[in-house]
């Protein structure tokens, strides 16, 4: 059984959690075990009945699926990196006004509803969940629905956030009284100031100085599984750290992982437009971008160019990110 999934997140090359569990988007840890327990109940190998054929395919549906599923969203480090994916693509697709044009009719339902988005999305979801692992014929097809009704939720959850209006410092200032300027009384003399010297004030920053070391020594010995490891961990002290965002981007690149190399390489870059790490790897990904742009229209043009290009480009990351030599 062929388990390529191309609509909803699977599109823009997400593997959807929650819809291949068939939980929403804000469902908590609870939720999720619950959930994974009643789908192993309904298709485990030891329990389901059905020929050895059956069997074999219910096992494939729980190892490639079901399991890897429940793995990522049960891990708390994995599942806030999942939801930091999933929020910058709803808030890219809602920014550029991309249109999208969901198959099922459910999502499309749900793009057009002008009443409760939170009452209607969870009653579709519902609707799809219930029966999704009834037929073993249609999994897929009601994965991919309920992954439609995640990026159409996405979508028009930050197009929200997006159209609040918000009340900018200058106008609270303006808005408020001025007071009138009390009058100063003269400092108080002979007072003994301290001798000792202040203790240096320890700041989530300098935390994480040191997971950024470790980090990109590992990087340059390529290790980028510990790479990944020590940059989440600084990234739990300091989520904001766009040094961290910038190098964890880097090493999804060393991965061919660009989805999330995009994420955590953009997000970098809007914490601190200024920091020499978060440049240096905006400036990488564009040129990567860039470059698979140009490859694919060479490839749309004629097959022979695709050929050539392939040949030509070699090894980028080679090129952008070097090799240390001992």
């Amino acid at each position: 059984m062929d388990f390529a999934i191309k609509h909803g997140l699977f599109k823009f090359k997400i593997t959807d959690y929650h819809a291949i569990l068939g939980v929403p988007l804000d469902a908590d840890a609870k939720q999720i075990r619950l959930r994974y327990l009643k789908i192993a109940q309904t298709i485990h190998p030891d329990i389901f009945k059905g020929n050895s054929e059956q069997k074999k395919l219910v096992n494939q549906i729980l190892s490639k699926l079901v399991n890897p599923a429940y793995e990522n969203l049960s891990r708390k480090t994995a599942y806030v990196e999942h939801q930091l994916v999933l929020t910058q693509v709803g808030k890219q697709i809602a920014e550029q006004n991309k249109k999208i044009h969901p198959v099922s009719q459910l999502a499309q339902e749900l793009l057009e509803n002008r009443g409760d988005l939170e009452l209607t999305y969870h009653k579709f979801l519902k609707i799809v969940s219930n029966e999704q692992y009834q037929s073993l014929d249609q999994i897929t097809d009601k994965i991919a629905q309920i992954s439609e009704l995640n990026l159409v939720y996405l979508m028009l959850k930050q197009a929200q956030g997006i159209n609040k209006e918000e009340i900018s410092p200058a106008k609270i200032t303006q808005s408020q009284p001025q007071r009138q300027p009390q009058p100063t009384s003269p400092p108080p003399t002979n007072i003994q100031q301290p001798t000792h010297p202040q203790t240096e004030e320890i700041t989530p920053q300098s935390r994480v100085a040191s997971y950024l070391r470790r980090a990109q020594e590992y990087i340059d010995k390529k290790n980028f599984t510990m790479a990944v490891s020590e940059l989440r961990d600084g990234l739990k002290i300091d989520p904001n750290n766009s040094t961290c965002h910038a190098l964890l981007g880097q090493t999804y690149l060393s991965q061919d992982q660009l989805t999330m190399a995009k994420v955590h390489i953009n997000k970098a870059y809007q914490l601190d437009p200024k920091d020499i790490v978060a440049i240096k790897m905006k400036q990488v990904l564009d040129k990567l971008t860039k470059n698979d742009s140009t490859n694919q229209s060479s490839a749309a043009r004629t097959q022979g160019s695709q050929a050539e290009s392939k040949s030509g480009n070699g090894n980028i990351f080679g090129g952008l990110f070097g090799s240390k030599k001992k």
